[in-house]
């Protein structure tokens, strides 16, 4: 990561998706006067550090700026040893999650050293869910079916439910989280990087900021969660944690 920030075009380019998120290649190029040859070989070092993520849109594909990796620094170089003032990072990740018109509202993208049949299970496995969620999700998965978030106190109530859209196992899952008024739609896309997976989740639709927030701080940690599960065999110590819609 430190390698990629210390380029000024990369940074550069990180301004830029800052002050709006979601470009395509040609955007970038237009704004910045850069070939795309340029262009292209600076996103990559950046998506490599995990700085940028890229979501394809049909035939488009958007960069977004992930601030995750840059909140660790924080929390690891700054946090541990001083009490934290400065909220800059913090702020950089609420603008990498505002909402855009037609585009997703908030992209996660976490990298996990296993296979995509094994994070799939994991995102789709009532077991699975029930020990890094605190909820089971329940399903057939197959594309029109009913899904659903469910408390395993014994309850059997679900919080969130909705229906599945696109099931392509063991790479992409799409279901909508429905409300009582509208509903959000996450997307689950698992590839291949290298010998281990990048996971990236979309959540689009989400009605108003309180929803937007409630999304990251949820997100990071149902899949930091998720992350630790499938490397460590164990969970994060701390309570269980469920989404709401």
């Amino acid at each position: 990561m430190f390698k990629a920030l210390s380029d000024p075009t990369r940074r550069l380019l990180l301004d830029r998706l800052h002050e709006q998120n979601g470009q395509t290649l040609a955007e970038l190029c237009a704004r910045l006067a850069m070939t795309r040859q340029s262009a292209t070989q600076h996103l990559a070092v950046l998506e490599a550090a995990n700085l940028v993520a890229p979501v394809r849109r049909g035939r488009e594909k958007l960069h977004y700026l992930n601030p995750v990796p840059l909140h660790e620094v924080q929390q690891r170089w700054i946090d541990k040893f001083e009490q934290p003032r400065l909220r800059s990072l913090s702020a950089i990740k609420r603008r990498a999650e505002e909402t855009m018109s037609d585009r997703p509202a908030f992209v996660y993208v976490t990298y996990i050293e296993s296979t995509p049949e094994r994070v799939w299970a994991a995102l789709t496995d009532a077991d699975i869910t029930a020990r890094y969620w605190g909820h089971a999700n329940v399903s057939e998965w197959t594309a029109g079916s009913r899904w659903e978030h469910v408390r395993t106190d014994g309850s059997g109530i679900a919080d969130v439910a909705g229906t599945v859209v696109e099931s392509t196992p063991p790479r992409r899952l799409v279901t909508t989280w429905d409300g009582e008024d509208d509903s959000s739609v996450v997307t689950f896309d698992i590839e291949r990087y290298h010998e281990i997976v990048r996971l990236t989740v979309t959540h689009e639709n989400l009605a108003d900021e309180r929803d937007r927030a409630e999304a990251a701080s949820g997100w990071a940690a149902v899949l930091a969660n998720l992350k630790t599960l499938l490397e460590t065999g164990h969970v994060l110590p701390r309570e269980p944690w469920a989404m709401s819609r």
